[in-house]
């Protein structure tokens, strides 16, 4: 059985998706999980927290792409975070517009250092993992961004 909190996280994820980050409210998501307004507050206190709890699900999800990477050299496997990375951002981008606001973003850390092991594999520097990770998260935003990633795939990695 999925717990309550679980079910909440659930249901704002589906909210984010379909509404924005300005429907996630505590009550708006009380009401898709078919739970009296003041229940979530028992798992939230606020609506920080329940964001705050979705974009941690958003940066879980995120994780598990990476851990889920195939085998191969440093490079392919660099290249396939990378556009890992991208289509997550173009699949979820509400979700991950709100995994990298300014109050949230820290909660990424633990997905960087994943993405920074790999990019270290390379003959390259953390300074070159910082650099690409800054990167994709501006490329995930661009309308073209399959041209733009192969060209920065092209400078950084091959």
């Amino acid at each position: 059985m999925v717990s309550t909190r679980r079910r909440l996280i659930s249901c704002a994820l589906e909210v984010l998706a379909s509404e924005g980050v300005d429907a996630v409210t505590v009550r708006r998501v009380a009401r898709a999980a078919g739970i009296s307004h003041g229940a979530p507050l028992r798992h939230f206190p606020s609506r920080a927290a329940l964001l705050g709890a979705v974009a941690g699900a958003g940066f879980g999800q995120l994780s598990a792409r990476f851990a889920a990477l195939p085998g191969g050299t440093a490079n392919e496997r660099v290249i396939a975070a990378c556009e890992s990375y991208v289509e997550f951002a173009r699949s979820n981008p509400a979700l991950f517009e709100l995994m990298f606001r300014a109050e949230l973003a820290a909660m990424g850390q633990e997905v960087f250092e994943q993405f920074r092991v790999l990019v270290t594999a390379l003959p390259a520097s953390d300074l070159v993992a910082t650099s690409l990770w800054a990167a994709l998260r501006g490329l995930a935003l661009l309308p073209d961004v399959d041209a733009v990633l192969a060209v920065t795939l092209d400078a950084y990695v091959r």
